[in-house]
């Protein structure tokens, strides 16, 4: 990885990114690695990919634990700030504005929409095809790729990624214990194991404090913050799983109604970055703007925690020579993941007619053959979606 860069450059980096990552957790992976490993250099896409593996087991958005794990080895702690609010600060603004200015606005079937599902298809293919080319180049972790990708794909459940992962782990600890000639990159870890121990520690605490603390008081703000901070807590498999989780929170409550929380679903999949800032809208639903922030950070807290927690301990574990065998197992069953994820739900809910693939290959090529940067492969998109689709 190169050396530590100024706030100001991974702000403005992961702002960009922020502005123009349509399609959800996986298609934001494909946008990660197109800008930090292809563009930049930032870390190799061993490292990426061993973030990415971590980011599976943690609760949360998966996505947003990625880019802040990034920010954090490219800028310290304050790295990962600047880079999470960077990507995520666009999509809960403008959920926010929407909340308080627009009460019923149907965005799906939008043309420019489909379009930008078309843009997810081109950048998660090409970001698949160039980690398959690094992670898996032998048989062996090409069988493991195919079998993550038939699990996941027919045991379609909550932990189907995590139990696939710990048996690719297992399974190339035995199978690549004498081959761990590709060597991780070597590098200062700007969190402590001590510091990990204590973010670990404190995100298990809130998790016990705050419902008792909302059980005692009579403050709304104590409960909305104990609802989005749970919700953050306890979801694997990013946004589309925490949406009914947050529907079951606030709309049997009173909190806001079904018509409300539809019109926001509608609308935070118009918008880029994580889905989880949907919490925006539904906090500025019930206390305006305050609300929107307040929601935001209760949602994303559990997120922090947890990754700044975890890297320091993973840091260790991918440097270590029987750890990195299993690791070479891991790395092909996220291939394989990430194919399973390319197919259902990106491809299925976003190929369905001929000239829609028309658009996809067309996209793939501005992306792979003529090299253009992804902000105006998703421009293109979002206007062909809306002339044509």
């Amino acid at each position: 990885m190169k050396k530590q860069g100024s706030l100001l450059e991974i702000l403005l980096v992961s702002l960009r990114l922020g502005l123009t990552s349509f399609g959800g957790p996986i298609a934001h992976l494909g946008y990660f690695r197109d800008e930090y490993i292809e563009r930049r250099k930032w870390m190799t896409d061993k490292t990426y990919a061993d973030l990415v593996a971590l980011s599976q087991f943690l609760p949360g958005p998966a996505s947003s634990q990625v880019g802040i794990g990034i920010g954090v080895m490219r800028g310290g702690l304050l790295g990962g700030v600047v880079s999470f609010i960077g990507f995520t600060m666009p999509s809960v603004i403008a959920l926010i504005i929407f909340a308080m200015i627009v009460s019923n606005f149907d965005v799906s079937d939008a043309g420019w929409l489909q379009g930008l599902k078309i843009v997810a298809v081109a950048v998660v293919a090409h970001a698949i095809l160039g980690m398959a080319k690094n992670l898996t180049p032998d048989l062996q972790r090409k069988a493991m790729a195919l079998l993550a990708l038939s699990v996941t794909l027919l045991w379609q459940t909550t932990v189907s990624q995590v139990v696939v992962i710990v048996i690719a782990g297992i399974a190339g600890f035995f199978l690549f214990k004498g081959d761990t000639t590709d060597k991780n990159p070597e590098f200062k870890f700007p969190v402590s194991k001590k510091l990990g121990a204590v973010f670990l520690t404190l995100f298990f605490v809130l998790l016990a404090i705050l419902p008792i603390a909302r059980e005692i008081t009579s403050a709304n703000w104590i409960a909305m913050f104990d609802s989005f901070y749970r919700s953050g807590s306890l979801v694997f498999g990013g946004g589309h799983v925490v949406l009914p989780l947050l529907e079951r929170e606030f709309v049997p409550t009173g909190w806001l109604t079904e018509e409300q929380f539809l019109a926001g679903y509608g609308a935070a999949q118009a918008v880029p970055g994580p889905l989880f800032t949907f919490a925006a809208y539904i906090g500025a639903v019930i206390g305006g703007w305050q609300g929107g922030l307040l929601a935001t950070a209760a949602i994303f807290l559990p997120a922090f925690l947890l990754i700044l927690g975890a890297l320091p301990f993973w840091n260790a574990l991918r440097t270590n020579p029987k750890m990195k065998a299993a690791f070479m197992g891991v790395n092909a069953a996220v291939v394989g993941i990430l194919i399973s994820a390319f197919y259902f739900p990106i491809w299925t809910s976003s190929v369905l007619e001929p000239i829609h693939f028309v658009l996809a290959a067309f996209l793939f090529s501005m992306l792979v053959f003529w090299k253009l940067p992804p902000w105006i492969v998703v421009l293109t998109g979002a206007v062909a979606g809306l002339l044509f689709l």
